[in-house]
């Protein structure tokens, strides 16, 4: 029964994490339901609050259509409301929600994202995840250009029971990707995870970076990197679209990572993502701890955005 029990206590966290989000969505539905009848004018005011909620234009629009089929003449109670709602999310979602399957030795993870969006966290706390399930892990310090990233990098290293590849700050950061993966390679290790810089003042620098990481990792593997998450902070809101487009341009980005989901009211950001882009959601965060980083599945999200009960 642990599993049940463990299960649960994600979906207090998880819920817990999201209720900023939850309560603005759900105050303003209870408002549109409670004082005043949900016709054409209730509607549009829905949608745009909807959109404002970061939802974005194109889910706002089904949820609100789907609310309008006739319902509204029958008078619906704010949890009637929020279930449409849930369900609609969830026919987002539910096709991005993935997990990330490790399908080669090593299975080589480059992480990239810009600064402070709780990257080099999101490392540490996946290495702990697949040390717990019994696998060796290579961690790469590859943003050389902060000295804090390093340090941090070798924290997580220590207390996940890793082993690092780590240079000093401003030292070449393909060429630690390389020596990294050759030892990976030599000592058969079973994931190999890369931070990568995240800094966005100089977006070529970065782009060119992100490339040249990528094309000297490929001269030890061929086929590396295996997955190449992008870490998003949910407080960023509309931001994470544009963060996607560059990511995805810069390093191929084939997978997403949202953090910080317990620190903001813009958790409705991840549909509008999962909406554009169609990119596999493999992990959501809400919190500091290591447990507060789970896979991510598309009703439990749905029903906790949406305000509610598992």
């Amino acid at each position: 029964m642990a599993d049940s029990g463990e299960k649960r206590s994600w979906w207090q966290r998880l819920s817990g994490g999201l209720k900023r989000s939850s309560s603005a969505l759900g105050t303003t539905i209870s408002d549109l339901v409670t004082k005043r009848k949900l016709d054409a004018d209730a509607l549009e005011d829905l949608e745009a609050e909807l959109i404002r909620a970061d939802l974005g234009v194109e889910t706002a629009g089904k949820i609100a259509a789907a609310l309008g089929q006739g319902r509204y003449e029958k008078g619906l109670s704010p949890d009637e409301v929020k279930a449409v709602v849930a369900g609609e999310i969830e026919k987002v979602l539910a096709p991005v929600a993935k997990p990330l399957e490790i399908m080669a030795r090593p299975f080589v993870i480059l992480v990239c994202g810009v600064n402070g969006s709780g990257k080099t966290t999101t490392i540490g706390k996946l290495a702990s995840r697949y040390r717990a399930a019994g696998k060796t892990v290579m961690l790469v310090a590859a943003d050389t250009f902060r000295a804090a990233a390093i340090d941090q990098l070798k924290i997580w290293s220590e207390r996940s029971g890793t082993s690092i590849v780590a240079r000093e700050p401003g030292a070449d950061a393909a060429g630690i990707a390389f020596d990294a993966l050759t030892k990976a390679k030599s000592e058969t290790t079973d994931i190999v995870i890369v931070d990568t810089a995240g800094r966005l003042q100089n977006k070529t620098e970065l782009m060119g970076e992100l490339e040249k990481i990528v094309r000297v990792m490929r001269k030890v593997e061929p086929d590396t990197p295996h997955a190449v998450l992008l870490v998003l902070d949910a407080t960023v809101g509309q931001n994470a679209l544009s963060q996607v487009e560059l990511f995805g341009k810069a390093a191929g980005v084939t997978g997403l990572v949202m953090t910080k989901l317990d620190g903001s009211a813009r958790g409705g950001i991840l549909v509008a993502v999962a909406a554009k882009f169609g990119l596999p959601v493999h992990f959501i965060g809400v919190g500091e701890g290591i447990d507060d980083l789970q896979p991510f599945t598309a009703r439990e999200f749905a029903r906790a955005l949406a305000g509610l009960e598992e």
